[in-house]
């Protein structure tokens, strides 16, 4: 993919450090082919996203036999390299009664041992991990990726602030899809949101599709995470850029709505973003009076910081 290439994309250059899938191609299916990369690239490419993290959720251990050596294989091709900054793991390390649309059958204890299988597999691009910290064995399996030099954020969890202090003294840098991934009803004080958004260690993750958060959450967080320590993701599913309709991808049956809404079917739950990150950043345009400067820190700058590859 040319610079040319990009540029005439005229949409942004942003990156992006969780996209499940897109234009029917999980990343968390076996099945998953070099070329079925290859398509998902160019079309983000081409929609504003130049780099990304392709994003592997909880799934049966034959899944991650299949799909991480061929992310890895993807990530050796010259074409590719660039646009493929590392694989994101999401889950299988979170909480059962906070799982969203993960499926709970899957979920497994912290476990180091398999986390290095993992990584093995991946030819060692695994870059960033999602997982529970108030999980029994978790701050120890932070510790232990962290000194591989694998960004850890804490998702899917109910942890209280004694568990969020215990993972981020452990090495824990950020907090995935911060607002989400969490059950409805929380107790109004304390609660995990709360705990996360004080803590001026943690940059914060925020799908900003206009989904999945309300203007005025996200307005706040903003406020107290503040320009450096927030990142706009688009937690985009596999059928994210598809027509509306009902679909079966990760394990269930998502309904994709016109208005861009993807949802469990016959549940409130949703299912990842049928957004593009340019088209997170741009509906943070059009209320948040944030400028396009500051945008781009969201959108690009921090997260590449975020993995170490600010420059």
């Amino acid at each position: 993919m040319s610079a040319a290439g990009r540029r005439r994309a005229g949409t942004g250059s942003y990156v992006d450090l969780q996209v499940n899938g897109y234009l029917g191609v999980d990343f968390s299916q076996p099945g998953l082919t070099v070329a079925d990369v290859r398509r998902v690239t160019e079309a983000l490419v081409a929609r504003g996203t130049e780099a990304y993290c392709p994003t592997v959720i909880t799934s049966p251990l034959a899944a991650y036999r299949a799909v991480l050596p061929v992310l890895a294989a993807a990530m050796a091709e010259p074409d590719l390299r660039g646009h493929l900054l590392g694989i994101h793991l999401e889950g299988p390390f979170i909480t059962p009664q906070a799982c969203g649309a993960h499926r709970q059958s899957l979920i497994r204890k912290p476990d180091a041992a398999l986390f290095d299988r993992w990584q093995e597999l991946a030819g060692g691009h695994i870059r960033l991990l999602t997982l529970a910290p108030e999980q029994e064995g978790a701050t120890a399996l932070i510790r232990h990726v962290v000194r591989r030099h694998v960004v850890v954020s804490l998702g899917h969890h109910l942890a209280d602030k004694p568990a969020i202090d215990r993972a981020v003294d452990a090495g824990a840098a950020c907090c995935a899809h911060l607002g989400n991934g969490i059950p409805g009803l929380l107790p109004r004080h304390p609660n995990p949101i709360w705990a996360q958004l004080a803590d001026d260690r943690l940059t914060g993750m925020f799908i900003a599709d206009g989904h999945h958060l309300p203007p005025e959450f996200v307005s706040v967080a903003l406020r107290a995470k503040g320009l450096d320590h927030t990142i706009l993701t688009s937690d985009a599913a596999p059928v994210a850029g598809l027509p509306p309709g009902e679909y079966h991808t990760m394990g269930t049956t998502v309904v994709l709505e016109k208005t861009g809404r993807l949802s469990v079917k016959g549940e409130s739950s949703l299912a990842g973003s049928s957004a593009t990150l340019a088209e997170c950043v741009a509906w943070m345009r059009t209320w948040s009076g944030v400028g396009d400067e500051a945008l781009t820190r969201m959108a690009r700058t921090n997260p590449l910081r975020l993995l170490g590859l600010a420059g």
